[in-house]
């Protein structure tokens, strides 16, 4: 390595020869703007030190890395018992560093040249481009399309053109029944995006007759029982659980706030950017469901934990994301699962065990009690962005006295 890091021991101890040398600082420097601890980058270096004495002796240059290469690498790494639990994590962060400097190509999927990786191709763009769904409901149709595809795939071929309707319908019947967690969202997405890949099929010539009326109807289950939510005193619980003291807790807090005061998915809270905030307007704009900005009210309470945990707590880093990892590497949640997490911790702090334990839990609650309070429904789907009135229709179940005022008495009753 260079001089650059002379300053630090740990990191200056792993001595590099070989191709892999150049890039070696970049890579480090990487890894601190990211939040690893030198000792934690020291280890991590010792594998590409490796690596790169591993591609001179084969005479291999940088540009000739890639998956297989580099699990061709780890094999022998394993061979020689010299495997660490970090390495392939390593490699692959290694790899990444060198794609977005533009000095290997970009992944390519093993699969992109067989019939089905061919259609899934295609068949995002066309929802992104000639429907214009957003990323993220593309990708809650593809995993249910894949599936389908797979099931049609013999001996190496796409047998698309004896499709018949009973297949269809055979195929929604046993992944609803093979689902452990049977959501009315999961049903929804996966009928919805199985009749938009027949349309697609029979658009393009795949198929000789559009299929997409034989996806059955599968029960999103709306109106079948109350929503599940907690009382105001037990959101005051849940939200006041989080130990502000520590960085962790401003953040849960932080985010906690947005869930139970302004009803934000969890999708729309990882999303979530600096430049969203608009502090002198008092707003948060929200990006929710098909690529849709709304901006919010920024109540006073809200507005005050978003601003103690940016100065205090949020890490330094160049993610443009407002929730980060505190924990390297330093960026954006990855997931929606990472929000929900922080809703399932509070609860078990605040010692509550509602059926429901995600994010969706104070979405509801924020709509039961606004109803309570007096709230229409029309305000109540303006708040939640409800594209459809139908959607916040359910919540009409919650009021019961106001059901019990309308309720027809019970022919057989005493006069």
């Amino acid at each position: 390595m260079t001089e650059r890091h002379d300053s630090s021991p740990a990191i200056s101890r792993c001595v590099c020869r070989g191709p892999v040398r150049v890039h070696v600082d970049g890579f480090a420097e990487l890894l601190i703007e990211q939040g690893y601890a030198k000792q934690t980058i020291a280890k991590k270096l010792t594998p590409l030190c490796e690596l790169s004495r591993w591609l001179e002796r084969r005479s291999l240059k940088v540009q000739s890395l890639d998956e297989s290469r580099i699990e061709e690498f780890l094999s022998y790494r394993k061979k020689k018992q010299r495997l660490g639990k970090e390495d392939t994590a390593t490699t692959g962060q290694f790899l990444g560093f060198l794609r977005n400097a533009g000095l290997i190509p970009s992944s390519v999927s093993k699969t992109e040249d067989s019939p089905i990786q061919r259609i899934e191709t295609r068949f995002a763009q066309y929802l992104l481009q000639e429907r214009g769904l957003s990323q993220r409901t593309i990708a809650n149709y593809l995993p249910f399309c894949h599936g389908f595809l797979t099931e049609r795939c013999g001996d190496g071929k796409l047998l698309l053109r004896s499709l018949r309707p009973k297949e269809v319908s055979d195929f929604v019947l046993h992944t609803v029944r093979a689902t452990r967690h049977n959501r009315a969202t999961h049903n929804h997405d996966l009928v919805t995006g199985l009749r938009s890949l027949l349309r697609f099929l029979y658009q393009q010539g795949k198929i000789a007759t559009d299929l997409a009326s034989a996806v059955p109807t599968v029960s999103r289950q709306q109106f079948t029982q109350l929503p599940k939510f907690l009382q105001p005193e037990e959101v005051e619980r849940l939200v006041h659980s989080c130990d502000q003291s520590t960085p962790i807790g401003k953040r849960d807090y932080a985010i906690l706030m947005l869930l139970a005061r302004l009803g934000l998915r969890a999708g729309e809270i990882v999303h979530l950017t600096l430049d969203d905030i608009h502090w002198e307007a008092g707003e948060i704009v929200v990006r929710g469901k098909s690529s849709q900005e709304e901006r919010l009210p920024m109540a006073h309470d809200v507005g005050k934990a978003l601003a103690v945990y940016l100065r205090r707590s949020r890490p330094r880093c160049s993610s443009r994301r407002v929730f980060i990892r505190l924990r390297a590497p330093l960026q954006g949640f990855h997931s929606s699962e990472a929000v929900c997490n922080v809703v399932r911790r509070a609860l078990s702090r605040a010692g509550l065990n509602p059926t429901l334990k995600g994010t969706g839990l104070l979405r509801h609650s924020l709509a039961t009690n606004m109803l309570r309070g007096g709230a229409s429904l029309a305000e109540i789907g303006e708040i939640l962005r409800h594209q459809q009135p139908n959607t916040t229709e359910i919540y009409a179940k919650v009021d019961l006295a106001a059901l019990r005022s309308v309720a027809q008495p019970w022919p057989g009753e005493a006069s």
